[in-house]
């Protein structure tokens, strides 16, 4: 990967990114609720789970092959995947999170001028438009190779779940930051087995998170969206 390339996903992953990801906690506030996670170690158990048994079996490969369809200007197969993670998501928040960074996303990628006027139609051929497909497009318009912009996702990810953490478990900053570099080796498997995965393996088969994200919608004190 080149240095302009390696710049562009430093910047798309990002949290400082203006899409409103520091406002969603993907159910880790509701299962900080029920007492699930208290500590690092808890925390780690959380994040590593959730990583393989959600995020690397249905987001990460739904975003993998995003990426290829937006690559190749292929329109029909963008638009099916879009509609499918769309339709995968269980909860109102989930879905509501999903539509809302995407959307974010989109409108940056058309205020930066990086993407041209080919790719934006496909983006929002279907009205709304999910996080995976917006980050698909800018991923095809930089031109970043596909298994570093795979990394980059799933490391901005879990970063957030870790800040998270960090602000309400809660914990100190550099716990935050061993509890990180901890999941570096964890982040590479989830990253091949989300390139691996055929699309019969696929599945966003995950109740007892769809549990936590409906408790997180009427959970009387939160901070977060999700």
């Amino acid at each position: 990967m080149g240095a302009a390339q390696l710049l562009h996903l430093l910047q798309l992953a990002s949290p400082s990114l203006p899409i409103g990801a520091y406002s969603y906690s993907q159910g880790l506030e509701a299962a900080l609720e029920g007492g699930l996670v208290t500590d690092a170690d808890s925390a780690r158990r959380w994040i590593v789970h959730q990583l393989h048994d959600v995020v690397a079996a249905w987001e990460a490969p739904m975003t993998w092959r995003l990426m290829a369809a937006f690559t190749a200007r292929d329109a029909p197969l963008a638009a099916e995947l879009s509609e499918q993670f769309l339709a995968s998501r269980d909860t109102s928040e989930l879905r509501a999170e999903t539509v809302q960074m995407g959307f974010s996303l989109a409108r940056l990628i058309g205020e930066l001028g990086i993407a041209d006027e080919g790719a934006l139609a496909m983006l929002q051929a279907h009205g709304e438009v999910p996080l995976p497909a917006a980050y698909a497009c800018a991923v095809a318009a930089l031109a970043i190779p596909h298994e570093e912009a795979l990394l980059g996702l799933l490391f901005a990810w879990a970063e957030n779940q870790v800040l998270v953490c960090v602000k309400s478990v809660p914990l100190g900053q550099v716990a935050g930051q061993k509890l990180l570099l901890s999941l570096r080796p964890e982040l590479e498997v989830a990253a091949l087995r989300a390139r691996s995965l055929a699309d019969r393996e696929l599945s966003n088969w995950s109740p007892a998170f769809s549990m936590l994200s409906m408790r997180h919608e009427v959970q009387y004190s939160r901070l977060y969206r999700s």
